[in-house]
């Protein structure tokens, strides 16, 4: 993988092809980012890329951070996210990062997090059925009725789906194509869904298993 960028999650609209097929699009502001810092082998013991994204406060910034972009010639930022990219020795503290190294075709893998729901139960959590509506299966309907084993084991086993947390984990969906790249507002739009509610952050990278 080469090719990362982070970007905020605008929301989603549809296009038209050439042929009048309608394309459902996600819209993501993608960067500008800019590098700030560059992780080597000899020092840190993995190579990698440090990107920072969204112009944040200083008074909102804790004073180790803020000496952390001054180091690398740059204003605070909201978000800073490491990729592990091949060509990482290429990169230097304070580079800019456009949307333009994405084309029109490029299958990419997008993560984010995603909307978190609060605590659920089994239905809205895990699909669940409800038990019947009539002939005594109440007072409760929505429940997952006894959980654990009359017998050996006597006891309730470990990721058992049951109510709880529901959202807010993070999510990759892979192989997402970029119909259409805006250099000028700094726009990606891609096929399909992508995790996360508007205004969320999303982590674009290069599709490491394309079938394309």
């Amino acid at each position: 993988m080469n090719k990362a960028i982070l970007g905020k999650k605008l929301g989603m609209t549809q296009i038209f092809s050439d042929d009048g097929t309608v394309i459902p699009v996600t819209v993501i502001e993608a960067g500008p980012c800019y590098v700030s810092q560059v992780k080597t082998e000899e020092k840190d013991g993995y190579s990698a890329v440090q990107f920072a994204f969204l112009d944040g406060k200083e008074k909102n910034t804790t004073k180790p951070v803020l000496g952390h972009f001054k180091k690398a010639g740059l204003t605070p930022k909201k978000h800073l996210k490491e990729f592990r990219l091949s060509n990482a020795s290429d990169f230097k503290a304070g580079d800019e990062i456009k949307c333009d190294i994405f084309q029109s075709g490029d299958m990419v893998d997008v993560s984010g997090l995603t909307r978190g729901r609060g605590f659920t139960g089994t239905i809205q959590r895990w699909n669940a059925s409800r038990l019947r509506m009539s002939h005594g299966a109440g007072p409760v309907h929505r429940s997952i009725g006894a959980p654990g084993a009359g017998s050996t084991p006597g006891r309730i086993f470990k990721n058992k789906p049951m109510a709880g947390q529901y959202g807010h984990e993070k999510v990759t969906i892979q192989n997402l194509e970029v119909v259409k790249v805006d250099t000028e507002r700094n726009i990606l739009l891609i096929k399909g869904s992508v995790p996360g509610p508007k205004g969320g952050l999303v982590a674009v990278r290069e599709a490491v298993k394309s079938a394309k």
